[in-house]
């Protein structure tokens, strides 16, 4: 198995894969392929993870945002932090 490489621009076939669950995919494809599974679950995130945690998901950001101590004005983002 090889690095994906996306330097070039034709959109053919790298020659190289990239592993994508239990199989081999070209690299280039692994990108598209990735960014569908993202959407596919994007508008659900919050859901699947108070489903999966019991909700408990929400307390553990919530004391992380505590310690974090942000002042007036700043904002706090929480980016996959359930991965």
């Amino acid at each position: 198995m090889t690095q994906a490489d996306s330097s070039s621009p034709t959109g053919a076939p790298s020659g190289k894969t990239s592993s994508f669950g239990f199989r081999d995919v070209d690299a280039k494809e692994k990108v598209q392929m990735v960014r569908g599974v993202f959407d596919s679950v994007a508008s659900n995130y919050d859901l699947m993870n108070d489903l999966m945690s019991a909700g408990v998901h929400r307390l553990w950001k919530d004391a992380t945002a505590a310690k974090l101590n942000a002042r007036p004005g700043e904002v706090i983002l929480d980016m996959a932090g359930g991965t």
